[in-house]
């Protein structure tokens, strides 16, 4: 484990209770917890801004699987861009909507190619993307 360094911080008095109402609500055990979860995700998000950087995450689409041609076009762009999916999950919501879960590793350029391809897809109803790290630069 990496040897942890002190600091103090200097902080207005509105925006130290805010925080300690993050902290509360997001059940850390004290500021320097929450502090660095929000400094590791600063840089996350920092990491997708280079869309050559090699980044992980997973797209998520939600549709009508009784929409025609729909899941033969989701299949078609996976299986373009198959290089850069780790895996996929199907999951049956109710009678007529699924959600597939997409696990994407590689150059965020493509990724995000990805996810816009699949966004615009006639037929999904929505899409997300949770952007992740490979770790490294954390």
């Amino acid at each position: 484990m990496e040897k942890v360094k002190r600091f103090g911080v200097s902080i207005e008095q509105n925006l130290l209770k805010k925080f300690d109402n993050y902290i509360k609500t997001g059940k850390y055990k004290n500021r320097s917890e929450a502090i660095r979860d929000l400094i590791r995700e600063n840089f996350v998000n920092n990491s997708w801004e280079d869309s050559s950087k090699l980044v992980a995450g997973a797209i998520v689409i939600v549709y009508d699987h009784h929409k025609r041609e729909l899941l033969d076009n989701i299949v078609d762009i996976q299986h373009d861009y198959q290089n850069f999916i780790i895996s996929s999950q199907h999951i049956h919501l109710d009678h007529h909507n699924c959600m597939e879960i997409i696990v994407v590793k590689g150059i965020m350029g493509k990724l995000t190619e990805l996810e816009a391809l699949l966004k615009a897809t006639k037929g999904i109803k929505h899409t997300t993307f949770a952007k992740s790290t490979l770790g490294d630069e954390i």
